[in-house]
């Protein structure tokens, strides 16, 4: 059975085509942010280049690229390249200096938000006879606002339930029938986990599928919460910058992630000299947007470390792919030398028996010495064992983990729960160093 899509148009373009059609909306983009984002016009002029330097997708390296820096030099509203009585919506996220990065969105932006929301939900098998449970945040956080247009383009029923509440979500899902679930992958696991608690039959419930991002979460993740819920788990990203929910998402063949690159242009590039990568190659992921109107960028350097994929998709798609993102190149952790993605810990820990699927990374310096320290939840049975189990465990964690990260690690195995659950981003480092 073929697979539904949504816009079969433009996510099955041949690649001359999509070619065409990037290049073309391209060309539009650095033109405007030339003549409306002084910003831009600085940056262009600084590196030597002018719009009409832009002849083939390959000239869009010659242009400079767009930081988390520049956003906060040009905060609130410096990069808006439409003026604000043409904002009809702002967003922003947490940003590093303090300030947040913001975000706005004409009329059409919306509407082009919605439409790959859609896209991402069908992506994930969901129809308009789907009762979404949104327990994205709402607010200036896009995650709320963001599924829920969508989902409300697809036609679906959407629950606005917002973050939070537990007992409420579960009283909900019981008694609204939810089908589809929107969450971070962390608060789905804490959700399911509630839900043990107070006695709820996880198997007479009719979600059948998670739409999990806004956190790095790993693939033993996920198949630790579809053996513990019985649902489908599927990854998906954004980001408030490029547009929030709905730059990409994986496809029922769980095979990366469709980069829905007819209006976010990808680049994998080496964090350290800036230059593209071959083809396939892991770096750091850039976006352009083809198409904003509000709050285009051109390059914008995510600090997500991932790698692209092109090729037809076994679902009909050929929109060029993403591997689900390893870590960012700035909060990396690096320990003595070496560098540490929370991703790797988990994907490590999630695959131990007795382990359960909730950790924290604690980093400290000793005597100017970097010190890197694992707390693991682990199972109420192997807690509630002999001493003896306990630190076969941690020997068998400190191997795993030790060998995987070319680091020593301390392991501290914790009881259950133990671990404090968030109902939102899930927190995975403490950094004590004073660095």
């Amino acid at each position: 059975m073929a697979a539904i899509i949504w816009d079969r148009e433009n996510e099955c373009l041949t690649e001359s085509k999509r070619k065409e059609l990037q290049l073309e909306k391209l060309k539009l983009l650095v033109t405007k942010l030339y003549e409306k984002v002084p910003h831009y016009r600085k940056s262009f002029d600084a590196a030597g280049v002018k719009p009409g330097d832009l002849n083939r997708l390959e000239d869009l390296a010659k242009f400079p690229f767009t930081t988390k820096e520049d956003l906060a030099a040009n905060y609130p509203f410096g990069m808006l390249a439409e003026p604000m009585e043409k904002i009809v919506r702002v967003h922003a996220s947490s940003g590093t200096t303090g300030k947040p990065k913001v975000a706005g969105y004409t009329k059409n932006d919306i509407k082009m938000w919605a439409e790959v929301m859609a896209r991402t939900f069908t992506c994930a098998g969901l129809t308009s006879s789907d009762i979404i449970q949104n327990a994205y945040g709402y607010g200036l956080f896009t995650g709320g606002l963001g599924a829920h247009y969508g989902g409300e383009r697809l036609g679906a029923t959407v629950i606005p339930i917002s973050g939070g509440n537990t007992k409420r979500q579960l009283l909900i899902m019981q008694d609204f029938g939810s089908t589809a679930l929107c969450a971070t992958p962390s608060y789905a696991l804490l959700l399911f986990e509630k839900a043990a608690e107070a006695g709820v039959d996880i198997d007479k419930l009719k979600v059948h599928t998670g739409i999990f991002g806004a956190e790095m979460w790993s693939e033993a993740m996920r198949r630790e919460i579809e053996k513990k819920t019985g649902i489908n788990a599927i990854d998906i990203y954004g980001l408030t910058e490029i547009i929030g929910p709905g730059v990409a998402s994986e496809c029922l063949e769980k095979k990366y992630l469709h980069v829905f690159d007819d209006h976010f242009l990808p680049e994998i590039i080496d964090p350290e000299t800036l230059e593209p990568v071959a083809t396939g190659e892991e770096g750091e992921l850039v976006f352009t947007t083809l198409d904003k109107e509000g709050f285009p960028l051109l390059r914008y350097r995510t600090r997500d470390i991932t790698s692209l994929h092109p090729g037809e998709c076994a679902c009909g798609r050929t929109s060029v792919r993403m591997e689900r993102v390893k870590g960012r190149s700035d909060d990396m952790l690096i320990i003595r030398g070496v560098n540490v993605y929370p991703s790797q810990v988990e994907s490590l820990l999630v695959a131990i028996d007795d382990v359960e699927p909730h950790y924290q990374i604690v980093v400290d310096r000793q005597k100017s010495m970097d010190t890197l320290e694992i707390w693991v939840e682990v199972s109420e049975k192997i807690f509630s064992d002999e001493i003896k189990g306990l630190e076969t465990l941690e020997r068998k964690i400190k191997s795993e983990l030790d060998s995987a990260l070319l680091i020593s690690t301390k392991i501290k195995l914790v009881e259950p729960k133990t671990i404090k659950r968030s109902e939102g981003k899930a927190v995975r480092i403490v950094d004590k160093r004073n660095i």
